[in-house]
């Protein structure tokens, strides 16, 4: 078994990752999934931040656009990421992972308050948390919660896992000529405006000197190779 090369790391999940072919709700098979890749991570010791997305549920922006408040629309989204903690929860202790959810979001009878040294406690004790609620404040999204959850409790990396197997020139399903990066920095994904993170994220990403490695979520082995520091979809460095 490889070295380790990252110990405490936050991943961040996409909502719609977690739909599936369905592309709405939650796909029991891809809850599995994702459960199983980080089993495997945590016995070896790696400390794990979870952050998942809610727009398998519903997404501020996309609400906002059909007429919603953007602020509303925002807290709706970040109740959404609620939902999927709590499921993520739930599957990890079947599976026999201690895992609690953190959420920026105050609703006491289901999820612990997020408090960074409550976090950080957490995982010294060998929990899995799973930080929902994104910021707690609307106009931000679960990527740039990501970013600055791992700036707080000091994560070596930010490992994104989507429906793709990296950061592309251009959207790859609609561009058959995109072509993927194997590496990049923070500044060249502002630059170029790719659609990886949003420039919040990324900034603070760049600010903080944490790495971001882009990866696919649905290929099994592929959480076990970030952590150890195998080539995996595309990483984005500082300068």
């Amino acid at each position: 078994m490889p070295a380790l090369r990252y110990t405490r790391v936050c991943l961040k999940i996409s909502g719609e990752a977690l739909a599936g072919p369905a592309g709405y709700g939650i796909d029991n098979a891809v809850l599995g999934l994702v459960v199983a890749e980080i089993a495997v991570v945590h016995e070896l010791g790696v400390q794990l931040g979870v952050v998942v997305g809610g727009g398998n549920v519903v997404r501020g922006i996309t609400a906002s656009k059909e007429g919603a408040d953007r602020a509303t629309a925002d807290y709706m989204g970040m109740l959404a990421t609620l939902i999927n903690s709590m499921a993520l929860q739930e599957a990890l202790e079947k599976r026999g992972i201690p895992a609690r959810v953190l959420t920026a979001v105050r609703v006491d009878e289901v999820a612990e308050p997020y408090l960074r040294r409550r976090a950080i406690r957490h995982l010294e004790k060998g929990r899995v948390i799973v930080l929902a609620g994104g910021t707690g404040r609307p106009f931000f999204t679960t990527d740039t919660a990501a970013a600055l959850r791992a700036a707080e409790i000091d994560c070596q990396v930010v490992l994104k896992a989507t429906k793709v197997d990296g950061i592309y020139s251009a959207d790859p399903q609609v561009d058959r000529r995109a072509t993927r990066f194997d590496r990049l920095t923070h500044r060249e994904v502002l630059q170029r405006g790719l659609k990886v993170m949003d420039a919040t994220a990324a900034s603070l990403c760049m600010d903080n000197n944490i790495p971001i490695i882009v990866f696919s979520l649905l290929t099994p082995g592929n959480l076990l190779k970030a952590v150890t520091g195998q080539p995996v979809g595309t990483i984005v460095i500082s300068e």
